[in-house]
């Protein structure tokens, strides 16, 4: 008999409880596990114009070079990490194609492509008291008029290192790393099983 490999991600034992946290919050809380996108950790010159200019080409979106941004092209993302540090995400899949890309605009130019798809899960946090929740233990000032759309931020959450995005409306993305994926999880949870959260919950899953 042959052993067939079956691919898990960090969080895959923590849907059922996501799911009953969602019913009991009535929507207002809402987390789900992103796994396996494509994630690249790019490092290159952002002064050297000619370069920035074939890595848009070859990415289909401009890399951020203001700090703690992001820029988005269909599933496409890059998170700025630094002054000349970038993080590239992409669809389930796309790893191949991410890195591909990312050598054709380097043009054998001096810079750095590493995968860490395998480093990171990634967690949606949505909901009208998404940001709430999170602020019980991330440090920074998550109120959309100063982290806004668009915006990202290298953090922590109860001790652990997390980066967060700000998507769209009220949802943001944590990237965990996955020996930390548990932790962070759980936390979320209990931190939903708090006094301005529903207590059914709180009894029912988190005794």
């Amino acid at each position: 008999m042959i052993a067939e490999a079956v691919r898990r991600s960090p969080l895959a034992h923590h849907r059922d409880r996501f799911v009953a946290l969602s019913a009991a919050t009535h929507g207002d809380i809402l987390i789900r596990e992103l796994p396996y996108l494509a994630q690249i950790n790019l490092r290159a010159d952002p002064n050297d114009g000619d370069l920035m200019q074939r890595l848009a080409l070859t990415l289909g979106l401009l890399l951020p070079v203001a700090p703690n941004t992001v820029t988005s092209q269909g599933d496409r993302r890059a998170l700025w990490l630094g002054p000349d540090e970038w993080l590239l995400v992409g669809s389930d899949g796309e790893v191949d194609t991410l890195q591909q890309a990312l050598w054709n605009g380097l043009e054998g130019t001096f810079g750095s492509i590493v995968d860490v798809s395998g480093n990171r899960t990634v967690l949606e946090i949505g909901g009208a008291k998404a940001r709430e929740l999170l602020a019980h233990a991330i440090p920074i000032d998550l109120d959309a008029r100063s982290f806004g759309s668009h915006h990202c931020a290298q953090t922590l959450l109860a001790k652990a290192q997390v980066m967060i995005e700000r998507r769209n409306g009220s949802a943001f993305h944590l990237y965990l790393q996955a020996s930390f994926a548990t932790y962070v999880a759980d936390w979320l949870l209990d931190a939903a099983g708090g006094e301005e959260f529903p207590d059914a919950f709180k009894q029912k899953h988190l005794d």
